[in-house]
């Protein structure tokens, strides 16, 4: 018996969001959601994708590496898979995700993190460069996307000097979060 109950995929797999094995995770059914999923609760100017947001992250988090090559795999894969549990447990805004109530959603999704890293071969610990990457992303998506904030945010990293100009259909997210696991994930024969 399961624990809890059951959403339907992309692909079609009856995937348990409470209760996830590694063999009904998807690479197609990552791609594709998070292609369909706007960064900021949808608060930018115009529609930006997680799965941008992901193949953002992983470059840059890659880019961190130097010139260590095994690193720079490392870090891009996790990088582009950082963000892969929101594929079924949607993503909530920080404050609330961060909040004392929200104990049981953040073990969802440490549980359903650990099965993607098993999944996908990744180290179970999220490594500090792509915590960098991800914040670094976080605040360039903030200044080039969204209209200017009214209050400073908390513990920002400083944005990327590159700007943003105009961000990915969703159709194209699809396709380079794909092309980036082809790339990254080159032992992976289901794409």
């Amino acid at each position: 018996m399961r624990t809890g109950d059951w959403i339907q995929t992309f692909r079609g797999v009856q995937f348990w969001p409470l209760d996830p094995r590694p063999e009904e995770l998807l690479i197609e059914d990552i791609a594709h959601a998070l292609s369909m999923q706007c960064r900021f609760t949808g608060h930018v100017r115009e529609f930006y994708s997680v799965a941008e947001h992901s193949v953002r992250v992983s470059n840059r988090a890659a880019q961190l590496a130097g010139k260590d090559e095994i690193l720079a795999a490392l870090l891009g894969r996790w990088g582009l898979m950082h963000d892969a549990s929101e594929t079924y447990l949607f993503d909530l805004a920080r404050p609330v995700k961060h909040s004392p109530g929200m104990v049981g959603y953040r073990e969802a999704e440490a549980r359903l993190m650990s099965v993607i890293c098993e999944r996908f071969h990744l180290p179970q610990e999220e490594p500090k460069q792509v915590r960098l990457a991800d914040n670094e992303l976080l605040s360039t998506e903030a200044r080039d996307l969204m209209g200017p904030r009214p209050a400073a945010w908390r513990d920002c990293a400083e944005p990327l000097p590159h700007q943003i100009q105009k961000p990915w259909t969703h159709g194209v997210a699809e396709q380079m979060f794909l092309d980036s696991f082809r790339a990254l994930f080159p032992e992976e024969n289901r794409v």
